[in-house]
């Protein structure tokens, strides 16, 4: 998305955003994910000017009566994308404080990890491979949870923790933390969700390995030091400029910089721009994930 050379990424950023204040994943109508992306670029690196005052506008309109976020307008259930409004919305100066947004991602948990799912197992015969499941996040309520939305629930609540220190979340931190670790796959990182299925064991991706060493940041675990391993040798040869970004921002979190990265393609989505701009402000020590 940046024309060229001489086009800072925030700058490409302020150029894409729609006339509603929103942002599209590569133009057209605007959504919750990339806007809420190109937002938290822009705070990290302070520009709380008209562009980013008329983004907020924009996200605080797509707010659900039960606190939690859609992913586009027309929408009316709530789903993952509340993380990241969470995320931003937690110490954006003049915004209220997103008190409801934070009770509803409280509440969400993996349908794997409710009573009544494990007792229809049970009565069905079933067997799961995680039968004392932490609880994780969904994308979309009632369903399973996954290593992204989990990530970024706990990101959320953390930043949350950081600003009104809270038992319950604490608590759910946790248990979202020891979802991740449960999920790790053999190489060590993770992917979608599942370390093995039918009967296999699967392989880790470089995007859900460097946004869960993100989350786990700070975290005490054997597990991590095969993570770390395993993300620098994604490192090493991912062509996803955003797998490039998580991994950075990953390695970053547990004191293991990643060398400065040259994109493999053209950024051309707003995720991939404003991520980029997200990394470059880890390496330089402004994390907005973890500040």
């Amino acid at each position: 998305m940046p024309r060229d050379g001489k086009e800072s990424l925030l700058q490409s950023l302020a150029r894409s955003q729609n006339r509603d204040g929103g942002w599209g994943y590569t133009g057209g109508s605007s959504w919750t994910e990339p806007t809420a992306y190109a937002l938290l670029a822009q705070s990290v690196e302070g520009d709380a000017g008209e562009s980013f005052k008329r983004g907020l506008r924009w996200l605080w309109g797509l707010e659900r009566p039960d606190g939690g976020w859609a992913p586009y307008p027309s929408v009316v259930q709530s789903t993952s994308v509340t993380a990241l409004a969470v995320l931003l919305l937690a110490d954006s100066a003049g915004t209220a404080y997103p008190g409801k947004s934070v009770a509803w991602l409280l509440q969400q948990t993996g349908q794997e990890s409710t009573l009544v799912f494990r007792i229809r197992r049970w009565l069905l015969g079933g067997k799961s491979d995680y039968e004392e499941q932490p609880d994780g996040w969904t994308w979309y309520p009632g369903t399973a949870a996954w290593v992204i939305p989990t990530s970024l629930s706990v990101l959320a609540l953390q930043k949350v923790y950081r600003r009104q220190p809270s038992s319950d979340i604490k608590k759910r931190v946790e248990s979202g933390q020891a979802f991740l670790l449960s999920r790790t796959c053999r190489d060590g990182g993770w992917n979608h969700g599942a370390s093995h299925a039918l009967g296999y064991q699967t392989v880790s991706y470089p995007e859900t390995t460097g946004i869960a060493l993100l989350a786990l940041h700070g975290v005490q675990s054997p597990k991590i030091a095969p993570a770390l391993a395993t993300a620098e040798r994604h490192f090493e040869t991912c062509r996803s400029p955003e797998g490039i970004s998580w991994l950075r921002m990953g390695l970053a979190a547990h004191g293991r910089p990643a060398p400065p990265a040259q994109m493999p393609a053209p950024l051309r989505s707003v995720p991939e721009v404003a991520l980029a701009a997200l990394a470059d402000a880890a390496a330089n020590g402004k994390n907005a994930f973890l500040e």
